[in-house]
């Protein structure tokens, strides 16, 4: 069956009524739960897992498809406008997105996400179908040196969000990688820096941390204001559409980050957080002004969200494909393909056409549905910012305890994540950047994974990042922009220089 063929295919099977309301419904629980801090699509997708029994194979997988890819639409409307990010993936957007609302251009930053969400998808989904093939044999020929590799040149180029000098942005990376060392050593079962807390043994818990450094500093940084100064209560038509050089700019980073998220999303092991991270690093890197990000420059907000849905389709590449999933989310769709019989895998594409085809087109039309949905909606969103604060903030603090709950069912998150909030409070007050731990957090644990794998191939003998073509070229490209940063920082302090004399 050829592509063209497989396309037409799957679009009798997605345009089944049944299978359309399925869509349908995903994409407005995946919104919901997107919207609504700490909760995400992992919690969606595990309380309707047992609906899937009841219901065909193909709309069981469309809709939980369409929860997963939704909350990445809903995930950056909290936040922007609340500085919560409704999803991990979506806390890099609040670095600008939040600045921008305060500015009063709430309407032009949720407008830009929502373009930018879609554009990714649609484009992932171009990826998707042309290069499934290839972009498969490429991640398995990826060795645990070339992954290690990779993510050291994540950490350098993330380097670049943190604002003032470097000292700070490398503490922040690596406060990040030792909270993400805490928990069980998967290899020898010793305990690292849990204290004797049984409750640690599991690691920190990614949304309690990501609550706590965005979500409850912000509260505590705000509690004594009485009214939150927002947008009047009618947004205009006007006032959501960007400027022209809105839209010269948001162009660029939206296709740089679907790209990257395209890429990065059929690597197995990778998922969308990283991807929305690396897009944001790159922005700031390649930006003629890097100095307008975190204040609230468009790009950080167009950027991650293209690269984190255009990942959030990509990372079916590797499920379907492969059998491999992802990430834990694609692990649940992967047990969902197993309780219906049909095992994933390279013959996938031959044994069960009816599903691979019309859950690639169904991602097509789930993100119509979003985009429709969502664009009208952009005024009720924006309303929220005219809630009194004093009003808001316990509100927002119940969801983010419910959120955070939900997660692991563990009273001991909710302690963590106040914790958490007065640690990140104390961190912006002294102008450390949250993100930088934020993301050292997350790529700590991977490095570490893979640097012991590639160590146990190699029988410890380092050399093998030099032997292997892929991580030579990840190292080789970490090396140059250590090497550009510092001179870039010279160059600035010798400017300074110039300017005091």
């Amino acid at each position: 069956m050829t592509t063209l063929e497989g396309l037409a295919h799957g679009l009798t099977v997605a345009l089944q009524p049944g299978v359309l309301i399925y869509s349908l419904l995903g994409a407005v629980l995946g919104t919901l739960v997107g919207v609504l801090p700490g909760i995400g699509a992992m919690a969606a997708i595990t309380l309707l897992l047992p609906i899937t029994y009841y219901i065909s194979s193909e709309a069981a997988l469309v809709m939980l498809a369409a929860v997963y890819y939704g909350a990445q639409y809903g995930g950056a409307v909290a936040s922007i406008l609340l500085r919560l990010p409704g999803t991990p993936q979506s806390a890099v957007t609040t670095l600008d997105g939040y600045p921008m609302a305060q500015q009063g251009r709430a309407g032009v930053a949720l407008f830009t996400a929502m373009v930018s969400s879609f554009a990714g998808s649609m484009l992932g989904i171009v990826i998707l179908v042309l290069l499934a093939g290839w972009l498969s044999r490429l991640a398995t020929s990826f060795g645990a040196a070339d992954y290690a590799a990779m993510m050291v040149m994540g950490l350098v180029a993330a380097s670049t969000i943190g604002e003032g000098r470097m000292a700070k942005s490398l503490a922040m990376v690596v406060l990040g990688v030792i909270l993400g060392c805490v928990g069980t050593d998967v290899n020898s079962g010793a305990q690292r820096f849990t204290f004797g807390q049984v409750q640690l043994l599991d690691g920190i818990n990614l949304v309690a941390l990501a609550m706590g450094l965005f979500g409850l500093a912000e509260i505590i940084g705000n509690i004594r204001k009485a009214e939150r100064d927002g947008p009047p209560a009618r947004v205009s038509l006007r006032e959501l559409v960007p400027t022209r050089d809105d839209l010269r700019l948001m162009v660029a980073p939206i296709t740089r980050g679907t790209a990257l998220g395209g890429f990065f999303g059929a690597l197995p092991g990778t998922g969308s957080t990283i991807s929305s991270f690396l897009s944001y690093a790159l922005e700031r890197r390649v930006a003629h002004r890097p100095e307008r990000f975190g204040k609230g420059a468009i790009e950080g907000v167009a950027g991650p969200e293209a690269a984190n849905n255009s990942a959030s389709i990509t990372a079916f590449v590797p499920t379907l494909t492969l059998g491999i999933p992802g990430d834990p989310i694609m692990a649940l769709m992967l047990g969902a393909l197993v309780i219906h019989g049909i095992q994933p895998g390279p013959m996938m594409l031959e044994a069960h056409p009816d599903m691979f085809w019309g859950l690639v087109v169904s991602f097509g039309i789930g993100n119509l549905f979003l985009l429709v949905l969502n664009l009208p909606l952009i005024g009720i969103w924006v309303s929220m910012l005219r809630i009194p604060f004093r009003w808001l903030y316990p509100a927002i603090i119940i969801f983010v305890c419910l959120g955070v709950y939900s997660v692991r069912g563990s009273t001991f998150d909710i302690v963590m994540v106040a914790a958490i909030g007065a640690i990140g409070y104390a961190l912006t007050q002294a102008a450390f950047s949250p993100a930088l731990l934020l993301l050292g957090f997350v790529l700590g644990p991977l490095i570490e994974t893979n640097l012991r794998r590639a160590l146990l191939v190699s029988r410890g003998d380092p050399v093998i990042f030099l032997e292997r073509p892929i991580a030579c070229g990840f190292l080789i490209a970490t090396f140059g922009l250590l090497i550009y940063g510092f001179v870039k920082r010279r160059d600035q302090g010798s400017q300074a220089s110039g300017v005091r004399d």
